[in-house]
C-alpha cells in the first residue's frame, strides 16, 4: 500500500469520506452522489446539519435523517450521523481524510470553491473531491422540490417515496397562487 492511501485510511484502517448537507430533502440527486462515492470508500458518513445558520429547515433534523436512513438502507457502508460543529471536525471525528461534495451547475462550484478554501485553511489534511451530478438529475435542488411540492406539484421523480410521501401530507392540496419570483 502507498504511504499516500496509507495516510488516507483512519486508525480503523478503512478509508472513510464523509459528505454533509442539509439535506432539507433529500433527492435523487443527493443519493445518486452518496451512492457513487459508496462505490470508491470503504465507509460513507452523511452528515446532516442539524440547525444550518444559512437557511430554514423544512423538515425535523429526525425527519431528514429518517428519509436519508430510508433511501440509504440497502448501502451497507453507508452511515447517518448528524452533526452541529466544523465541518472538518465532523470530519475528524469520523477518522475522514475526503470530503465528497456533488456539483450540479457552475454556481455551485463557486461556492463549493469558496468553502474548500475556507475548510483547507482551517485543515489541511481534509481533501474535498467533488463528484459531478448524473444529467438526469443536474437540475434537481432541494428548494426547486419544496417549491414544487408546496404548490401540490408532483416529486416522485425527483425524491425518495418517503419524501414525496411526506409531501402529499404536508400540501395535499397545494397553495392557492402562482410562485413569486426571488424579485418579488
Amino acid at each position: 500500500m502507498s504511504d499516500s492511501l496509507s495516510s488516507a485510511r483512519g486508525e480503523n484502517g478503512l478509508l472513510t469520506a464523509i459528505n454533509p448537507g442539509t439535506f432539507d430533502p433529500v433527492t435523487l440527486g443527493h443519493v445518486d452522489v452518496i451512492r457513487r462515492a459508496a462505490a470508491i470508500f470503504d465507509r460513507v458518513v452523511v452528515g446532516v446539519v442539524r440547525d444550518p445558520h444559512h437557511k430554514q429547515t423544512l423538515f425535523t433534523v429526525e425527519e431528514r435523517v429518517g428519509f436519508l436512513e430510508q433511501a440509504l438502507r440497502g448501502v451497507p457502508n453507508v452511515v447517518v450521523d448528524v452533526f452541529s460543529e466544523l465541518v472538518v471536525d465532523f470530519a475528524r471525528k469520523h477518522q475522514a481524510r475526503t470530503m465528497v461534495k456533488g456539483l450540479r451547475v457552475i454556481a455551485d462550484f463557486e461556492w463549493e470553491f469558496q468553502m474548500n478554501r475556507l475548510n483547507h485553511s482551517l485543515a489541511p489534511e481534509i481533501e474535498t473531491m467533488y463528484v459531478m451530478s448524473s444529467p438526469e438529475y443536474s437540475f434537481i435542488s432541494s428548494s426547486g422540490v419544496k417549491e414544487i411540492a408546496s404548490f401540490g406539484g408532483p416529486v416522485d421523480d425527483l425524491v425518495p417515496p418517503e419524501v414525496a410521501r411526506r409531501f402529499r401530507e404536508l400540501y395535499p392540496d397545494g397553495r392557492p397562487g402562482a410562485p413569486l419570483s426571488p424579485q418579488e
